[in-house]
């Protein structure tokens, strides 16, 4: 009988696949992680507790298969893993690379509450799926009959893709129209490449287009496009487009040069780096390089935009955040890898309006402290009286979050039933909303969250599409 290879974090502990110094990678945008060897992924793979409540699987949005993919990789059997692992996630390895496990699969590994150090789950996530690709184990998605039935999808980021993915592997004529020049959403142009190289995206796009998705790009739904045409071309519809208004500040300078919202500070970065001519980047306004940059905010997109500073030559970079490290909404993982790269996070702190006159010299920062939980349970923070300085500043980032835009409004479609919040109402289970064939997932649906959601519920949505399409075609039949 063959020895039993997991079990292994008794006497082997955990080891990330090694970070590329500080000083090397902040002068460029490649991803900081190197890869694993081979042999290296099968040994940490075996730390694998493989527990009869697998609570990594459990707290994983998409319930990937984690234990079995960890113990196949174990034991060599790496195609099979990397299988088990697309089974049920379209995007494996984005997921490797940016969901926030230190929140989710790794964060709740029991041996990590046992004090021995978590399985590191997305490492090897990414190292499966790169070696998919390299061996051609990713297979291009052929349907084994065409149907005539269609479906458009309004966003082309992880939801919207996602749903193309499962809508094609059975025949369903898809076609995806989005804002952007490119597909991919927030993959694309709102995560920089130091965590998700752009290679990565785009060879999942030219996957989807190969199996026959059309692209409508540059289409904005509302003036290029009515949603209501869309709805005439096709036998469902699926909302996919994401949150991208930011929130604003309403204080005193917030008009003046110099602050500018994360989404466009990491876009114009974004398209430097697919070679694109960006007139914003090359005249200053969104280019951090020689100057004092302050960034606002205290999540996933305020720790891009510090980083992103930081490669694009800025001469300090401060991020400001009402509460503290532990309170914070953002992965702890990209804090250390912030301040590893030269970030100074100013914890407690909150501005409460901005100096100088036609550009921003600085920022008036008041100091917190934190008291009562609110509704949430966090600590709620309160401002310390007579503690207020300013923060000298030639660039402002606001990374507050972002907001649904109004598109019963913008697309003249009023009967779309919307929450307070302005996101759009949808079934959890089947995301269908309140006009029939038209369905909703995503960041639209939930407000701002995560890739590893978006996907999950463009999966769902899918399956239920594909339900409601063949309804129709049982009645038509009838």
């Amino acid at each position: 009988m063959a020895r039993e290879p997991m079990l292994r974090f008794i006497n082997v502990a955990r080891e990330m696949p090694e970070k590329r110094p500080p000083d090397l990678r902040t002068q460029d945008f490649h991803e900081i992680y190197r890869d694993y060897a081979a042999e290296k992924a099968a040994v940490q793979s075996a730390r694998c507790s493989q527990c009869g409540v697998p609570y990594c699987q459990n707290h994983c949005p998409l319930h990937n298969n984690i234990p079995d993919w960890l113990r196949m990789t174990a034991q060599g059997r790496l195609q099979e893993a990397y299988e088990l692992s697309q089974a049920t996630n379209t995007f494996p390895e984005i997921c490797g690379r940016i969901c926030p496990q230190d929140r989710l699969c790794e964060g709740n590994c029991v041996i990590e509450q046992a004090g021995h150090g978590t399985v590191t789950i997305g490492a090897v996530e990414k190292y499966l799926t790169d070696l998919a690709w390299e061996n051609g184990w990713v297979k291009p998605i052929r349907p084994r009959e065409e149907q005539a039935e269609s479906v458009g999808i309004i966003g082309a980021g992880p939801g919207g893709l996602a749903a193309a993915d499962v809508l094609r592997r059975q025949g369903i004529q898809v076609t995806v129209y989005d804002r952007y020049d490119r597909a991919g959403g927030l993959m694309t142009y709102g995560i920089p490449s130091f965590k998700l190289e752009k290679t990565v995206v785009m060879q999942r796009i030219e996957q989807l287009e190969n199996a026959g998705v059309q692209f409508v790009l540059n289409c904005t739904v509302g003036e290029d496009i009515s949603f209501e045409a869309i709805r005439g071309k096709h036998d469902a519809v699926l909302i996919a487009t994401g949150v991208y208004k930011s929130r604003d500040l309403a204080m005193p300078g917030v008009g003046a040069a110099g602050i500018v919202p994360a989404l466009e500070f990491l876009t114009a970065s974004n398209r430097k780096s697919f070679g694109d001519e960006v007139e914003a980047y090359d005249d200053g306004t969104l280019n951090a390089a020689g100057k004092r940059v302050v960034v606002i905010g205290g999540g996933d997109t305020a720790m891009d935009c510090v980083r992103t500073a930081i490669r694009e030559g800025a001469i300090s970079v401060k991020c400001l955040y009402r509460r503290d490290r532990a309170n914070m909404p953002g992965s702890q993982r990209e804090t250390q890898n912030a301040e590893e790269e030269g970030v100074e996070f100013v914890w407690l702190s909150a501005p409460k309006g901005f100096s100088g006159s036609d550009a921003v010299e600085g920022v008036m920062v008041q100091k917190m402290r934190l008291g009562a939980p609110d509704a949430s349970g966090r600590q709620r923070p309160e401002v310390i009286e007579g503690a207020d300085y300013v923060e000298p500043c030639d660039l402002a980032i606001m990374a507050l979050g972002f907001e649904p835009e109004d598109l019963p409004t913008l697309w003249g479609q009023p009967e779309l039933g919307v929450t307070r919040w302005g996101t759009v109402k949808a079934d959890f289970q089947t995301h269908a909303t309140n006009l029939p064939g038209v369905y909703a997932v995503g960041d639209i649906v939930r407000g701002a969250s995560l890739v590893v959601w978006a996907i999950r519920d463009g999966r769902e949505a899918a399956e239920a599409m594909l339900d409601y399409i063949a309804q129709g075609a049982q009645v038509a039949a009838e």
